[in-house]
């Protein structure tokens, strides 16, 4: 049985730009190693936009070193970088950025949605990048909602989504550096999940809305993340009432991690010299073109 290491309550909301009203979930300054290689989630809402015409969200930025996944719940997101990628990701769609060796990029609300406004949720996760592949080069997937395959648990207990690694004898479609398991989880009130990742990866849960309890020890409610320990075997997650996860689970990167703003390196030095990177312009530039 796998030891529940803590159960920690995200903090109070705050803005991320004018577009994304978080609360971190999860941070590498608070779990450290019992979350690797996971460095931070923060989940945006839920919360109801009124039409507009601005742009809502966050303007050009750098970020060097790691990769974030964005998932998207409800609205929709628009997101460009300096590699010429970029798109539109609606409910059930997932945003796959490789930073690596740098990047610029930007992401709004998509205009369309931004016009009509609505419910807008969704999750960034930050993925740390092993020190050998922190020069790599950027890149960028996006993960459509019908490219995620779909796991179904058994007597009506609710279903998985795999995005990364695998599940239930399915495999999620995004390409990762390290194994790593991205699940996104929805069980019915009495349903019941097992966890089983192979020995020695961390595994976290994050309850993003509903209450569950964990192997009938413990409970975890809305906004509470639950660090178990790296072996143990399987871990049963019965919901207390209709709940909404997303489980992180993956091979520990056992590096010095220093993180300050948009970087994530393995030291002070390197931390500096991605500042100097950035602001020579060795990130690119967002195509005219591209930008919006």
């Amino acid at each position: 049985m796998r030891q529940v290491l803590g159960i920690h309550d995200a903090p109070r909301q705050h803005w991320v730009g004018n577009g994304f009203p978080v609360r971190t979930m999860l941070s590498h300054h608070e779990q450290g190693r019992d979350a690797s290689p996971f460095v931070m989630l923060d989940h945006a809402g839920p919360t109801e936009f009124a039409p507009t015409t601005a742009r809502r969200g966050v303007g050009q930025h750098p970020h060097k070193g790691f990769e974030t996944v964005t998932i998207v719940y409800d609205g929709a997101v628009e997101h460009r970088d300096s590699t010429g990628a970029g798109g539109v990701i609606g409910p059930g769609d997932v945003q796959w950025m490789t930073a690596a060796a740098g990047i610029l990029h930007e992401e709004y609300h998509a205009p369309d949605f931004a016009r009509k406004g609505g419910r807008f949720e969704m999750a960034q996760l930050w993925v740390n990048l092993p020190a050998r592949d922190k020069s790599a080069r950027p890149g960028y997937q996006g993960l459509a909602d019908a490219a995620i395959p779909v796991v179904t648990l058994p007597d009506g207990a609710g279903r998985v989504r795999v995005i990364a690694g695998a599940f239930g004898g399915a495999r999620g479609p995004a390409r990762t550096f390290t194994p790593i398991d991205i699940w996104d989880v929805r069980l019915a009130a009495g349903g019941t999940v097992t966890l089983d990742p192979p020995a020695g990866r961390t595994l976290s849960i994050a309850v993003l809305s509903g209450r569950v309890g964990i192997d009938g020890r413990q409970a975890a409610r809305e906004a509470q993340t639950v660090i178990l320990g790296r072996e143990g075997g399987p871990v049963a997650v019965t919901a207390e009432t209709e709940a909404k996860l997303l489980v992180l689970s993956g091979e520990p990167i056992d590096e010095p991690v220093v993180a300050h703003g948009p970087f994530v390196m393995n030291t002070a030095t390197e931390i500096r010299q991605a500042m100097l990177d950035f602001q020579s312009g060795r990130f690119g530039l967002i195509p005219e073109a591209a930008a919006s």
